[in-house]
């Protein structure tokens, strides 16, 4: 059987000589085989006769290999086919059988290929959104959120640190605003942060998720496992957006110094590819998109709350632990629940109250070991709990009832360790009977300054205190304070009390 080229030179060369003879001379082969080919030429017929299928010894075990083919899915080697044949009997070569396994493969992926109906999209209806690998920024990976727009091709890319549950929301939330609103479908990928599980082939919509399509009045749809083509405009948006943001030696771009330039980047390159005629469109997504919007619903003003990050409960000494870390957040909040994000280098941390989310806190990303704590967030020294006395019994409250002095005397002696206080605070109600709260108080709030917590120390402060005012009642009727001796004990005498009442 001559090649195509070898049989257009035998034409060639008889139509130069004229002569069948004088052309096989030429191209090295009979005379007849020339004639043959012209008149098959003259006649109007294909140069090259049809091939004649000869029987072959593998005939009679193509059924076999078909239904191997298919058990396998398309995956049967060759070897494998081989082997089997020549135990059922097969003495054809190895070669006869790669040739028989390739036509069989041929034949099954021709009867597994999918045809396609044009999909028309209608304008409002489908938003596709799916996960591309980012650049590494300072060694730490990124993700970029693709979304696209069926209708008008609009795509929106936004850079996130990780595909966790909230950068999702935080990323359509991003996104619809950018559209300037919501469509009625959107189609992504069987990620746990979309689907928790399958039950007869039907995906279960991550309740969360759920909940905030419900907030934006989306109805959320999952592709079919495995099955990227169902999801198409997505994929290539993926593939786009990673051949132009992602350093390679293919486009020569530098690495990113920070988060900052990534979300730089990819803001261009939105507004690179939307601003560009799209083939199928004949004008630019943006252009698709201004008409688009007649047919998107509103996007409510207040973010679904998810979006500022995953939850934390504020503890009783007003702080929260992110990876390990202790950051402070205003007192107010203990027992609430707040908001964590990351934003470049900062932890942001939002509290979703009656009048709507509100920052309460922006700390720099601590590690292990470094706990940031701001004094604004807490209140003043006087109400930090164990530095405020509560009383607990009627002794105690009348003591405390003396003044700024008893609560100070109280703080300072318990400090001190001083023995027999609940009797030497019942020793000062008493005095505060026969002489007033004022001055009792007086001198309770000298004797925490000076140390003097003592049996008769309260009372000779008092009778300091009352001579010095020159009371002609005072039994030395001077005015002269009175000064322990340095040798004095701690246990001072009791005169002091002679004085009260007189």
């Amino acid at each position: 059987m001559k090649s195509y080229g070898e049989i257009m030179n035998i034409l060639e060369a008889f139509d130069l000589t004229g002569s069948y003879r004088a052309a096989a001379e030429l191209c090295g082969c009979d005379h007849k085989t020339v004639k043959a080919y012209v008149e098959r030429r003259d006649a109007g017929l294909p140069p090259q006769p049809p091939s004649i299928e000869r029987e072959r010894l593998i005939d009679g075990y193509r059924d076999k290999l078909a239904e191997w083919m298919r058990r396998s899915n398309g995956r049967l080697r060759a070897d494998v086919a081989h082997g089997k044949l020549v135990a059922l009997g097969y003495e054809g070569s190895q070669r006869t059988t790669r040739r028989a396994v390739a036509e069989a493969r041929r034949a099954y992926r021709g009867s597994q290929r999918r045809c396609y109906k044009p999909w028309i999209p209608e304008p409002g209806g489908w938003l596709q959104f799916d996960w591309g690998e980012g650049p590494r920024i300072g060694g730490r990976r990124t993700q970029l959120w693709c979304a696209w727009l069926a209708w008008s091709r609009f795509r929106v890319v936004v850079p996130c640190w990780d595909k966790t549950l909230p950068s999702v929301i935080a990323c359509l939330d991003t996104c619809l605003r950018l559209l300037g609103g919501a469509p009625t479908h959107v189609l992504t990928d069987n990620e746990r942060t979309v689907t928790i599980d399958r039950v007869a082939g039907i995906a279960v919509v991550n309740p969360l998720l759920a909940k905030a399509a419900r907030h934006y009045g989306v109805t959320v749809h999952a592709c079919v496992p495995a099955d990227p083509e169902s999801k198409g405009g997505s994929e290539a948006t993926v593939r786009i957006a990673k051949a132009d943001l992602v350093p390679t030696d293919a486009n020569l771009l530098d690495d990113y110094p920070a988060f900052v330039d990534l979300e730089a980047a990819c803001e261009l390159f939105c507004e690179r590819v939307n601003a560009r005629e799209h083939r199928l469109l004949g004008r630019p997504p943006a252009a698709a998109l201004a008409e688009e919007r007649a047919a998107l619903h509103p996007v409510p003003a207040a973010p679904f709350a998810a979006v500022f990050g995953q939850t934390r409960s504020v503890t009783r000494d007003a702080t929260i632990s992110v990876g390990g870390v202790r950051y402070s957040v205003p007192h107010t909040l203990v027992d609430e629940r707040v908001w964590v994000r990351e934003h470049d280098d900062e932890l942001v941390i939002v509290h979703h109250g009656q009048g709507g989310p509100r920052e309460v806190a922006r700390h720099p990303k601590s590690t292990k070991g470094h706990p940031q704590i701001r004094d604004e967030h807490y209140p003043t020294r006087s109400t930090i709990p164990g530095r405020t006395p509560k009383p607990a019994s009627p002794e105690e409250t009348a003591f405390l009832a003396l003044g700024d002095g008893a609560r100070q005397w109280l703080l300072e002696a318990a400090a001190a360790g001083t023995t027999r206080m609940r009797v030497k605070m019942a020793e000062a109600v008493r005095l505060a009977r026969l002489v007033g709260d004022q001055p009792v108080d007086r001198a309770l709030g000298v004797a925490a300054i000076a140390g003097r917590f003592g049996d008769g120390d309260l009372a000779a402060i008092v009778d300091h205190h009352h001579a010095a005012t020159g009371d002609s009642n005072d039994d030395d009727g001077g005015g002269t304070p009175q000064h322990s001796s340095p040798g004095a004990g701690l246990q001072n005498p009791l005169a002091g009390w002679e004085v009260m009442g007189r």
